[in-house]
């Protein structure tokens, strides 16, 4: 069972947080002691409260609070979770800002005794999946995310920390409970009957030939287990388009509750399976077929970019590994098989939000029954094709032509 509660947790709420903010003596740089306050509860996610703060003087002195619930909120208090996520992701925070400062959003203070954690706002932001939805296009994303992916994926692994660093910090984000939602609602519960599915009754004849291909489940039983067995770098864990706060300028990566030692595949295979689901999205969201070709060209060119730039950057911190141990073929064989994994493990992560629990805006939100079933097939199918072709790839290139060789199934 999950430690108990610090004896001063209690869930904030709109008529406290102002009270909350004159106690923190962190935020006196922000706030002024006679400071009157707008507050708004934006928490639209699975798990936790998320508050936005302004000074009623000057909006522009402002702070974001998230406060963890011992629950899980999509369900309610009958999934219970431990609170503790918080400080994993504070944690999670703090590296990634000393390893990509631009790209992360910055920490004030983290308060253990309410699992609260007090950021940068970013309202000049957009969460990335609402622009990507509408087709905006977003020219510094893909090299901002190869470089906030090499550097937080390969300076947390072995090939940088030493025996006795990297083996601490895999312990200190330990991290069970989420892992465990990630297994199911990921590696498990797509592939199988569960009442926690969710998907248009139209697709089922797809989704029940999914299920019954073996061959299939014994792909993504490979990639489970290599997502609960291999501690290769810290991982942020739930890397999609949601978790992604952008403008035509900046790129900041937030929410890495979920933050343990796994695959680096698993990560950039997050942000590949999530522009892919917004491509099959804009099957239908894009009915000009110019228009729609030329905003998934930006998707495409900006999944080869941005694995570019990660291979770029990767290649520095190769510079420091030891040669003899590592040498140059050893070095291609690793990159080779990050590029496999992060098809494999995109493909689970854009099964999973057709299929289960907790879909994406991208298509779900497609209010057209017939549209939406267009969109999910086509999803589905690009999802089986990377799984199933992941160790043929050798180049990006090839990745991104399997998937948009895919068409959907339905009608």
């Amino acid at each position: 069972m999950f430690a108990e509660l610090s004896p001063r947790y209690k869930p904030l709420t709109l008529e406290t947080i102002g009270d909350y903010v004159h106690s923190r003596p962190e935020l006196r740089d922000i706030f002024h002691e006679n400071d009157e306050f707008d507050a708004v509860e934006v928490g639209d996610g699975n798990l936790n409260l998320v508050f936005k703060v302004w000074a009623k003087a000057d909006r522009k002195r402002t702070v974001v609070f998230k406060q963890a619930l011992p629950y899980l909120r999509l369900v309610g208090d009958s999934w219970p979770l431990p609170p503790d996520r918080a400080r994993i992701e504070a944690q999670a925070l703090t590296i990634h800002y000393q390893l990509v400062p631009a790209y992360t959003p910055k920490v004030y203070f983290y308060d253990p005794d309410l699992y609260l954690i007090a950021m940068q706002n970013l309202d000049d932001h957009l969460i990335m999946r609402k622009g990507l939805s509408q087709g905006i296009q977003y020219p510094h994303f893909a090299e901002h995310i190869g470089l906030f992916l090499a550097r937080t994926l390969g300076y947390t692994s072995d090939l940088v920390l030493d025996y006795r660093a990297k083996k601490m910090e895999v312990a200190r984000f330990i991290n069970p409970e989420l892992c465990k939602i990630t297994e199911d609602l990921v590696f498990t519960e797509p592939y199988r009957y569960t009442e926690r599915n969710r998907f248009d009754k139209e697709l089922e004849p797809q989704v029940l030939a999914l299920q019954a291909d073996e061959s299939l489940r014994c792909e993504v039983a490979k990639m489970k287990t290599k997502f609960m067995t291999q501690a290769q770098a810290l991982v942020h864990g739930d890397l999609h388009t949601g978790s992604i706060m952008v403008n035509q300028t900046d790129t900041y990566v937030i929410d890495p509750e979920f933050a343990f030692y796994a695959p680096m595949g698993f990560d950039v295979g997050a942000v590949i399976g999530n522009l892919l689901l917004n491509y099959a999205a804009h099957e239908v969201r894009t009915p000009d077929p110019e228009k729609r070709a030329t905003f998934r060209k930006y998707l495409t060119d900006t999944i080869i970019r941005l694995w570019q730039v990660f291979e770029r950057e990767f290649a520095i911190i190769w510079n420091q590994v030891d040669a003899i141990n590592m040498p140059k073929g050893y070095q291609q064989h690793y990159m080779q098989g990050i590029l496999q994994d992060a098809a494999g493990m995109g493909a689970c992560k854009m099964m999973r939000r057709i299929i289960g629990l907790a879909g994406v805006e991208d298509i779900r939100g497609i209010p057209d029954v017939r549209e939406r079933c267009i969109a999910t097939s086509l999803a589905l199918n690009i999802g089986v094709q990377l799984i199933m072709k992941r160790e043929s790839f050798t180049r990006i290139e090839e990745l991104v032509e399997t998937a948009t060789a895919c068409r959907p199934s339905y009608p």
